[in-house]
């Protein structure tokens, strides 16, 4: 079983950057690609960026440019750095790990950007 714990969320000023993380523990020799999604009260969870083994990134087009997926191995992490935070990104951020069988959640940190 694989567990994944996120963390890094907060208050931010708009303009600002906050950087999320999560940690997997557990069966992690199945998983390959990583992502993280988001979602605010009464909408759909949507993929804000996912990252591949090899490293491809891809990205919501609400957030390109602005926020950078990123994966360390050998830590087992993945990481959401965001910059020029807007008060639209206010949500709660979830990571993801996929293995071929089944998909792994975190319980999410919340990012809430001021005006």
């Amino acid at each position: 079983q694989v567990q994944l714990m996120e963390s890094g969320g907060g208050l931010v000023q708009a303009g600002g950057s906050l950087r999320l993380s999560c940690v997997g523990s557990g069966s992690m020799s199945g998983v390959n690609a990583m992502a993280w999604y988001r979602q605010d009260p009464g909408k759909q969870r949507e993929v804000v960026a996912a990252i591949t083994g090899g490293g491809t990134t891809t990205y919501a087009d609400s957030v390109k440019g602005r926020f950078f997926i990123s994966r360390d191995n050998t830590k087992d992490t993945v990481y959401l750095q965001m910059n020029s935070l807007k008060p639209e990104d206010t949500a709660v951020y979830y990571c993801s790990f996929r293995t071929w069988s089944r998909d792994y959640w975190g319980e999410g940190t919340l990012v809430t950007v001021s005006s």
